[in-house]
């Protein structure tokens, strides 16, 4: 059997492979289909914690600390996740949104990225919410202080009068001391040159003179001995940039500010873990949601400080400030020292940055309670706790997390330190954020509370500051 060769076709087979070919070949020119996007896309949302020192707004240093991002089926290291060099969750012109116990406190724009101590972080500007940010309306003058000696500035209005008294017309002023020299303004001319009421230029008094467009002085004469301040133009910096490129191409330049290309302009961050620190959750999510404030409501007032007190107990009892077990008295006191007066009860051991709080993690859930402190004022001897728990259904604390470590300890248990509550998945439902901070490292941790149980549900890699070990 033999295969047939193009030459022994009939014509209208070959017109037909023609046509078939040129379709072939359209269709392998095209790029592709547009595909709509599906409703059930689920876009990225990323976590993070902004992290600065001063006032909340108006910071004197910042960064954003990025935790985790969410790609619809996993929780992602947001520290080396699409990391083209920096990561994705500090890219710029990425925002951010602040939260407090789920209420939005403001917005973070990244500017530009770096590592500290291994870690990346986003550098940026705390911007307030849209629509409240404070109109800039300074009160100059107050009624109650009319007669008090105290200056007062009053802004100039339209009519010639003072903003505090519109109806106040321009005048003449008063006869001043003659001996007071007075400014008066020159009369203008028709050909902007001197007038002959102007009195005859004294010839030892110093003039200054305009700069023409050529930049040099209009005086008659300059002093050649005098030292010029030049200042530099964007000709000038163009010209002194092309002269170096063309003398060493190679060579790096310095500009100052905002540069082009792949750079940025440096903003003030902070270095290390200082004490007036304080943090924030950070959220960037291409979706708009309805806030979820995860504070919880109580009852009954009394139940707060009911849960609070049987708290502080189980930290002192892990703290080792209290024994588990009170001793129980005899059976038979003898009359002697039923006489003597019973000496009160000691107050109880003081818990040091002691902080509680209270989450609703999920619509219509109980409450979730957090307590965290420490105990000693010498920081090499200091021990730590985080308690996690729940009420039960008899109004009793139901444990369901305990983390107890020490100064020397930090880096095997590192100590937890609530961050606040997030939504990380976007279902509605807050997960505790906890920062594992050791005494050279530190991580970031993600604690999902559900049916009785406070289970881990994401840890970053940490860095310099990163730890490998729960805090279970």
């Amino acid at each position: 059997m033999s295969l047939r060769r193009a030459s022994d076709l009939f014509p209208w087979q070959m017109f037909l492979i023609g046509v078939l070919g040129v379709a072939l070949s359209a269709s392998a020119q095209y790029p592709g289909q547009v595909s709509k996007k599906s409703k059930d896309t689920v876009e990225m949302r990323a976590i993070g914690v902004l992290e600065w020192t001063g006032e909340a707004g108006k910071p004197k240093a910042s960064r954003l600390v990025p935790v985790t991002v969410y790609d619809g089926t996993t929780l992602q290291d947001a520290n080396v996740y699409l990391a083209r060099p920096h990561p994705l969750a500090v890219g710029r012109e990425v925002e951010y949104e602040l939260q407090k116990d789920g209420t939005p406190i403001g917005l973070f724009d990244i500017k530009n990225a770096g590592q500290e101590q291994g870690s990346w972080v986003g550098y940026g500007t705390w911007k307030p919410l849209p629509g409240h940010s404070k109109a800039a309306s300074p009160v100059l003058h107050d009624e109650a202080d009319a007669d008090s000696d105290r200056p007062v500035l009053h802004r100039k209005n339209n009519e010639g009068g003072s903003e505090g008294d519109p109806k106040q017309e321009s005048a003449p002023s008063a006869p001043s001391d003659p001996d007071r020299p007075t400014l008066h303004k020159k009369p203008p001319s028709s050909d902007g040159g001197d007038t002959s009421s102007d009195p005859a230029p004294d010839a030892d008094k110093p003039t200054l003179h305009p700069k023409n467009s050529g930049g040099e002085s209009t005086g008659a004469t300059d002093d050649p001995d005098r030292p010029k301040l030049h200042g530099k133009t964007q000709a000038s910096d163009e010209a002194t940039e092309g002269a170096s490129a063309a003398a060493d191409p190679d060579r790096p330049l310095l500009k100052r500010g905002k540069s082009s290309g792949n750079g940025a302009e440096v903003l003030p961050s902070i270095m290390g873990l200082p004490e007036a620190m304080y943090q924030a959750v950070a959220i960037s999510d291409a979706k708009s949601r309805p806030d979820h404030p995860w504070s919880y409501a109580w009852a009954n007032p009394g139940d707060e400080e009911k849960m609070k007190a049987a708290m502080e107990e189980i930290a002192r009892i892990a703290l080792g400030l209290k024994s588990a077990v009170t001793a129980s008295p005899p059976k038979r006191a003898s009359a002697k020292i039923k006489a003597k007066s019973v000496p009160p009860a000691p107050p109880p051991a003081p818990l040091l940055d002691e902080q509680f709080r209270v989450f609703e993690l999920a619509y219509g859930a109980g409450a979730t309670m957090v307590l965290t402190a420490h105990v000693g004022d010498d920081p090499a001897t200091q021990k730590f706790v985080t308690l996690v728990a729940q009420p039960d259904l008899y109004g009793n604390v139901l444990l369901l997390l305990k983390s107890v470590t020490d100064t020397a300890h930090l880096d095997e248990t590192p100590r937890l330190r609530l961050v606040d509550a997030v939504d990380v998945l976007g279902d509605n439902r807050g997960e505790l954020l906890f920062e594992l901070r050791g005494a050279t490292q530190r991580q970031f941790a993600l604690y999902r509370v559900l049916r009785g149980r406070a289970e881990r549900l994401f840890v970053t890699g940490g860095g310099e500051y990163g730890s490998a070990s729960g805090g279970e």
